[in-house]
């Protein structure tokens, strides 16, 4: 039996025709100088990324190439990257408006809708990973459930 995250990875849409790397590029730059500037989330990433945000750029910009254009690139783990930051389902709400705000901008409307979808599940995921958020909870009630 197939991995449920490889069926759930082959029930996703397909990324849109005519994506580029500069528009995977021009996403990262304007959505990190937009959430650098944000009250809640530019805190967060300052502590975590000062100094360093040029590599950061190129790591994330290979992120989303892997995404939209199966680029190849990025070998990371986000997740646990993400774990010591100590985020909560607040911060994912603002990420999720920030980014939607500014793939609109950045982006054809149909690579938009793309990003954002997947933008979405990639947070769903985050929180029942680092166990928080209305989702992790409901993942926790089953988890216990299966184990009574």
């Amino acid at each position: 039996m197939p991995h449920p995250l490889a069926i759930r990875a082959a029930d996703m849409e397909k990324p849109p025709q005519g994506l580029t790397e500069d528009m995977m590029a021009r996403l990262v730059r304007e959505f990190y100088t937009r959430a650098r500037a944000d009250a809640l989330l530019g805190p967060i990433f300052e502590q975590k990324l000062a100094g360093h945000w040029e590599e950061h750029f190129a790591k994330l910009t290979d992120f989303w190439s892997q995404i939209g254009l199966g680029a190849g690139r990025y070998n990371g783990r986000p997740l646990p990257a993400h774990a010591a930051l100590d985020l909560a389902p607040e911060h994912f709400k603002a990420w999720l408006e920030l980014f939607a705000a500014t793939a609109r901008d950045v982006l054809p409307p149909e690579g938009a809708r793309f990003f954002v979808a997947r933008a979405n599940r990639i947070a769903e995921s985050f929180q029942i990973g680092l166990n928080i958020g209305d989702k992790a909870l409901a993942f926790r009630e089953v988890q216990k459930a299966r184990e009574d």
